[in-house]
């Protein structure tokens, strides 16, 4: 027997979960709204990406999952335990990569407005750095004279290769705030001597972009990067860059369930268009988020209300801006598909009717889906909101203070039946009130009496 393909597997899976989720009170009247995360599918992924570049080369590699994708801790413990590892771009993320048991030697750091503080606590640590700019490397000359560190320790660079569809998610542009620009006046020279200058520095790092942008721009952009390793190690004498990361961004397939292009179709145009790349003189280093987990998440919220406004059907659900941000604000570069089941949570069948499926928030623009059409929900029924394992429901928008929706990870049970195991409750309203100033409710009926020496207030 052949196994299902897949984009099969994977509606299959979605299936069985959205209904065992009505079924076990996942998603109820007083639950109107959860996250699905498919345990198998994220392993899945995890595999196809290790095969698809041990295909290609027999260089080492680190495939360091990029946190701000899906910032969740038990997640963060499943890729590790799959073999990856992370890319943290804050001391918020590095908490949670901590947490996770992701170790040092596993970690890298990037962004681009890094302290003082977080320089010195990742090379404490022996964290990979890539230094975005010029300026971050000569607090790293201070930092590394200091104190001995293990942190192997690079430059971030911008290639300047272009943008693809959606500009703020660009990294490569002419402008782009990320990275020393290479094709400025000078700065290719300068990168070059501050090598040449620094024997501790033995990697190099760029990032074309993600999502909009095609496979061929990063491939470029990746070339060169490869280039000028290439350059440098040439005129240093010797092999001083050991390492290449060439960050992630492999696009999703928003508009199916087919992952569609894959970490393999990557991997062999990069064996194409740069196979020194891949000729085992180089470790490499990879930062894919999105592409991980985004096909293996779903939201799920409850129909409250149908209504009809100039002849258009409406369906008012629980799920809107505070857990699909991007869409709501940005539909026509984020748009997602919305599958509506029944009250039990099976695929609701029937004629397909032009609506508009809104979520709760208190502006127009709130909506997941406009014109869409669907077999016509009813008060009771469920919405799916596929492929939102990335950047979704993870990153809660706090819009009307409604609360972050619980997530829960499913597997399949050899009865047929599925397992929930939560992954993060749901918020409580007593959260909310705690988070939004509620122990300080007299905070400022009165000026305080004066200012401290730290800069806060003191209380009167």
């Amino acid at each position: 027997m052949t196994s299902p393909a897949p984009a099969d597997r994977r509606r299959h899976a979605r299936d069985r979960a959205v209904r065992a989720a009505v079924e076990q009170g996942l998603l109820s009247p007083a639950e109107p709204v959860a996250a699905l995360l498919d345990t198998d599918g994220i392993r899945a992924s995890a595999a196809a990406l290790t095969s698809a570049f041990a295909s290609v080369t027999d260089a080492p590699v680190l495939h360091a999952f990029a946190v701000k994708a899906c910032p969740l801790v038990p997640v963060l413990r499943l890729l590790h335990e799959a073999g990856l590892g992370v890319e943290v771009a804050s001391p918020g993320e590095l908490a949670l990569a901590r947490a996770a048991g992701v170790p040092p030697t596993r970690t890298v750091l990037d962004s681009p407005a890094k302290t003082p503080a977080e320089l010195r606590q990742a090379l404490a640590l022996g964290i990979a750095v890539n230094a975005d700019n010029l300026q971050e490397l000569e607090r790293l000359d201070a930092l590394v004279a200091s104190a001995p560190t293990a942190s192997p320790l690079g430059i971030r660079v911008n290639p300047q290769v272009g943008a693809g569809s959606i500009g703020a998610l660009s990294t490569a542009t002419a402008t782009s705030k990320f990275g020393v620009a290479l094709r400025d006046e000078g700065a290719r020279e300068a990168v070059v001597r501050a090598y040449l200058d620094r024997p501790w520095l033995t990697r190099l790092h760029t990032h074309t972009g993600s999502q909009g942008v095609p496979l061929a721009l990063m491939a470029e952009g990746v070339g060169t990067a490869y280039a000028l390793a290439e350059e440098i190690n040439a005129k240093a004498g010797r092999q001083q860059i050991d390492t290449l990361d060439i960050g992630g961004g492999l696009p999703v397939n928003f508009a199916s369930d087919e992952e569609t292009p894959d970490y393999a179709d990557y991997a062999r145009l990069l064996a194409a268009t740069v196979p020194g790349l891949l000729d085992g003189r180089y470790a490499l280093v990879t930062e894919f988020g999105r592409s991980l987990l985004a096909k293996h998440g779903t939201v799920l919220a409850r129909v409250e209300y149908t209504k009809t406004s100039g002849g258009r059907p409406i369906a008012v659900t629980h799920a809107g801006v505070q857990v699909a941000t991007r869409t709501v604000y940005a539909p026509g570069s984020w748009p997602l598909r919305v599958l509506a089941y029944d009250a039990e949570g099976r695929p609701r069948t029937g004629e397909e009717v032009v609506q508009d499926v809104a979520g709760p928030a208190c502006f127009a623009g709130d909506l997941l889906a406009a014109g869409r059409a669907l077999p016509l929900l009813r008060p009771g029924d469920v919405v799916a909101v596929p492929d939102t394992g990335a950047y979704y429901f993870a990153h809660h928008y706090a819009y009307n203070s409604l609360p972050r929706p619980a997530v829960h990870g499913f597997t399949p049970t050899e009865d047929g039946g599925v397992a929930f195991a939560t992954v993060r409750r749901a918020q409580t309203l007593d959260e909310i009130v705690a988070e939004s100033g509620g122990a300080r409710p007299d905070a400022l009926l009165r000026p305080p009496l004066r200012e401290p020496a730290s800069g806060a207030p003191m209380e009167p």
